[in-house]
């Protein structure tokens, strides 16, 4: 792993890195032993203005170059992170706990393939025409905010830094982005990146810091006009009532999950197992899409509860580093708490059938765990756990299953298996979520679909040209082409209403 002299901890401004202004420092420490990693600057207000200031100054050129032009740095820069993929899988594992062989497997390429993506559609950002006025051509086109603010979370950095920065850079944005205190160190590495690729000063400023004052100092300011925002439902509030009591700047949002997996008697059980098993556990089910609610016919519940059992005692905890380790750490021990205290809520209120405990006594690990017949008002069913525990309850039908799996105020992701083609669509048509797995699970996802959450999960949509759209402003142009001054009618409502062009009476 790197060693702490190595590790870049300050705040990356207008292509520079500095210290805080204030001299504020906070520690990080690395989820498998408990011992500090280094210590991190922390961006006060006057920071956050700085980096404001240095994106305000690069807009101008920077949104009126190419976009291939812009493309080019982006495709550098990804060739860059393949480069670094050591150093930054190290980096966020140190951090919060993911496996380095996973990082390097799902992380790297993820962060790698949006930008390339992203970099590869900058002519795609396009308006619409129309000649349906006479005497008119009118057009729409799309145009960059200016100045957006980012907010990212600890669990998956590098994939949240390439969701929200790519497609904010290719439309002509430039971005203010505030990385997670749990986790901030490879939003740093990428910034040298950055600067190595060439992107002109201003272009991407990082800082490091908590919501308070780091992140309110973003929410709040007056020159940014764009915020996307990943994390709990909690803090996506806040953003929302700091973009209205500010400029009442554009906001996006991906927030909690308590995502629903519906298993019927037909499905291939094997894979149900497998698939809902990895959603769980792969990043030590710190990913708010994961399937942390696991709904059974009745027929076939003892049976899918003994393959995942055997799939759970396979799974190796331990050291991050370690190849053969499955399941890291959770981030910290304010989340193990948290995991903990649900846990024993859920076996409270329903029946705890295999884990449940902390494993060993140093680190912040947990066992993979099943709860089965959780009531749907504990709060081990309505909260968030973000940790590798499933809830296992049975259903008699299909209709009794979807008022179950709708029944929470999350609608991020859903999954269903079945070899019922009809009854496929028809319950993924039902679904309450933003996206829906047919006979998948998550970690599933492609590029150019979009994805982000329904109900309280979130507000907006992230990858594909539809989340390029989430980083710019559309504006409708009129142009008249006729001389004559009855053509002005066209530009008013089509009513049925005569228009008195001349301002006589007379049209």
């Amino acid at each position: 792993m790197m060693k702490p002299d190595t590790i870049e901890s300050r705040l990356f401004i207008n292509n520079e890195f500095v210290p805080g202004k204030q001299g504020k420092t906070f520690k990080v420490c690395n989820p498998y032993n408990d011992q500090e990693i280094c210590i991190v600057h922390e961006a006060a207000k006057e920071d956050v203005d700085l980096a404001v200031e240095a994106a305000e100054a690069a807009f101008p050129h920077w949104s009126n170059i190419a976009a291939h032009e812009r493309a080019a740095y982006m495709f550098k820069f990804a060739q860059f992170v393949q480069r670094e993929a050591q150093q930054l899988a190290e980096l966020d594992s140190m951090c919060m706990g993911k496996p380095v062989e996973l990082l390097k497997k799902m992380d790297i390429p993820a962060c790698v393939g949006v930008f390339n993506y992203f970099a590869g559609s900058g002519y795609h950002i396009l308006g619409e025409s129309s000649l349906s006025s006479p005497n008119f051509l009118n057009v729409s086109v799309r145009q960059p905010y200016g100045v957006v603010g980012l907010i990212i979370p600890w669990n998956v950095p590098m994939i949240m830094f390439a969701f929200k920065v790519a497609p904010a850079l290719i439309c002509g944005n430039t971005v203010v982005l505030k990385s997670s205190e749990k986790a901030p160190l490879s939003s740093l590495k990428l910034a040298s990146l950055i600067k190595e690729a060439g992107f002109p000063p201003g272009v991407v400023n990082v800082v490091s810091g908590f919501g308070d004052p780091t992140g309110s100092a973003i929410g709040l300011h007056m020159k940014i006009r764009k915020i996307s925002f990943t994390g709990s439902v909690a803090t996506g509030r806040k953003i929302l009532k700091m973009a209205a009591d500010s400029n009442l700047k554009n906001v996006s949002l991906e927030l909690g999950g308590k995502s629903p997996a519906i298993i019927f008697e037909d499905a291939d059980l094997e894979d149900a197992a497998r698939y809902t098993h990895y959603s769980i556990n792969h990043n030590s089910g710190q990913h708010c899409q994961a399937n942390s609610r696991v709904l059974v016919q009745e027929s076939i519940v003892d049976e899918y509860i003994e393959m995942v059992k055997k799939l759970m005692v396979k799974v190796t905890l331990g050291d991050p580093a370690d190849p053969s380790t499955f399941q890291g750490p959770q981030v910290d021990q304010k989340q193990l708490a948290h995991i903990q205290r649900l846990i024993d809520q859920g076996s409270k209120d329903g029946t705890l059938v295999y884990g449940g405990k902390r494993h060993g006594t140093t680190g912040a690990f947990i066992e993979p765990t099943i709860l089965k017949n959780v009531p749907l008002d504990s709060a081990a069913y309505t909260e968030e756990i973000f940790g590798p525990v499933v809830i296992v309850n049975t259903f008699k039908d299909e209709k009794g299953v979807l008022a179950e799996a709708n029944c929470t105020d999350f609608g991020l992701f859903s999954s269903v298996y079945t070899q019922n083609f009809d009854r496929a669509i028809r319950v993924a048509k039902a679904l309450e979520a933003g996206a829906v797995g047919i006979n998948c699970s998550v970690p599933v996802r492609a590029v150019d679909m979009p994805i982000g959450g329904w109900k309280q999960s979130g507000m907006g949509k992230e990858l594909s040209l539809h989340g390029l759209n989430t980083y710019t402003e559309l504006k409708t142009i009129f142009m008249k082409y006729n001389s004559d001054p009855t053509s002005m009618a066209v530009g008013r409502w089509h009513s049925g209403q005569r228009v008195d062009v001349n301002g006589d009476g007379s049209s």
